[in-house]
């Protein structure tokens, strides 16, 4: 059993382990939002194709997608450091949260963008509406219920990511499951922490799931 101390402990990590992954989700979700939609609209066949923009933008996404999380942690600490002041504990932990997430955000945003019917966008072309109005208007608009299960799956890699950080004192459950669950070998307040990680995946994947299904429903009926 944990006593009163761990959790206080528990729960105020709890709060920051939320915190980074909500910051962290939106800086990513501003960045990869908007390089999904230029990734669907400079392809080849897209809106405004453009070859080398688009190589370019698909190269970049790949090869950060492909870097593992703790050693873009790593290699990124002048940066947070420059940024935040530190390189370490949840506001540094904010930045390499953010740089990861993004590229997978822009992945997501970019498959789901490809799921809408190229009918309904070629209808908005004849009726002369423009490149702005397409994108927001309809693949935006058409993609809302795909977009809401993919921002679903973002907030929980980012947690993961978030718990990951954990090793190097970024702050949060990962921190108190690795400094006191591990090192010190608490493994009552390790497996604690373990089941409150998964209860937030859980409830995040739940609203998600809902709110995807209640947006569907708006849009078929």
């Amino acid at each position: 059993m944990l006593d009163s101390k761990w959790i206080s402990l528990l729960l105020d990590n709890t709060w920051i382990s939320i915190y980074m992954t909500l910051i962290s989700t939106l800086i990513a979700y501003a960045i990869g939002l908007p390089l999904g939609v230029i990734l669907v609209v400079t392809a080849p066949g897209g809106l405004r194709p453009s070859k080398t923009l688009y190589k370019i933008l698909d190269f970049v996404v790949n090869i950060v997608r492909s870097v593992p999380f703790l050693i873009l942690l790593i290699t990124i600490m002048p940066l947070t450091k420059l940024i935040v002041g530190k390189s370490y504990g949840p506001a540094a932990t904010i930045v390499p949260l953010a740089l990861a997430a993004a590229p997978f955000v822009a992945r997501l945003v970019e498959s789901s963008l490809l799921e809408v019917d190229h009918g309904v966008i070629e209808a908005a072309q004849s009726m002369g509406a423009g490149l702005f109005t397409i994108i927001f208007k309809v693949l935006l608009a058409e993609a809302r219920t795909s977009l809401i299960v993919g921002a679903t799956i973002a907030l929980g890699t980012i947690l993961g990511y978030s718990a990951m950080a954990g090793v190097v004192g970024g702050g949060g459950l990962g921190n108190i499951a690795i400094q006191y669950g591990y090192y010190r070998n608490q493994l009552n307040v390790m497996y604690a922490a373990v089941i409150i990680l998964v209860v937030i995946v859980q409830v995040l994947q739940i609203i998600g799931t809902r709110l995807s299904k209640k947006l569907d429903k708006r849009i078929t009926g």
